[in-house]
């Protein structure tokens, strides 16, 4: 009988696909100019140092990640769900980061120049204070995910 149920048990494991997974990876220190990471599953994930230029990150789950110093120009980060991430000293340049979850993210020196942050969720972020005060003079729209308004997450005045 237990012979029967770990055969039963093997053949599921070898019959059911099973999505792409990248998580608990580690990236750093690479060059990743246009890579499509697009809808992958990368909680945890390192990305330290690397070079992300125009990469797509739509979709994905990057919980947890660390994107520590990291070159993000032009990067596709839309729908991401970006929460508890490391961007310190990331740059953000470029990003769209529409309707991305980066609650309780640790961004206090990420540069956030020329972003797109409709319907971004920034609850719990830590960033500076002009990086707040330049967000908050673009923030706009609902998170589609939390329903927070992406002004009442920034804490805009």
């Amino acid at each position: 009988m237990i012979h029967r149920i770990f055969l039963f048990v093997i053949s599921l494991i070898i019959v059911l696909p099973s999505p792409p997974c990248f998580a608990a990876l580690d990236y750093g220190k690479q060059t990743l100019i246009g890579a499509d990471f697009s809808d992958a599953d990368l909680r945890g994930a390192t990305f330290y140092l690397a070079n992300l230029q125009d990469a797509n990150f739509s979709g994905s789950d990057l919980e947890g990640a660390s994107f520590f110093d990291a070159k993000l120009e032009g990067a596709d980060l839309t729908n991401a769900k970006l929460k508890d991430v490391t961007m310190d000293s990331a740059i953000l340049e470029g990003a769209n980061l529409s309707n991305a979850v980066l609650e309780g993210a640790f961004a206090f020196n990420a540069r956030f120049d020329n972003v797109k942050i409709i319907g971004a969720d920034f609850t719990d972020v830590l960033i500076t204070k002009d990086t707040k005060r330049k967000l908050c003079s673009i923030a706009d729209g609902i998170n589609p995910i939390t329903q927070r308004k992406t002004k009442e997450t920034l804490e805009c005045e």
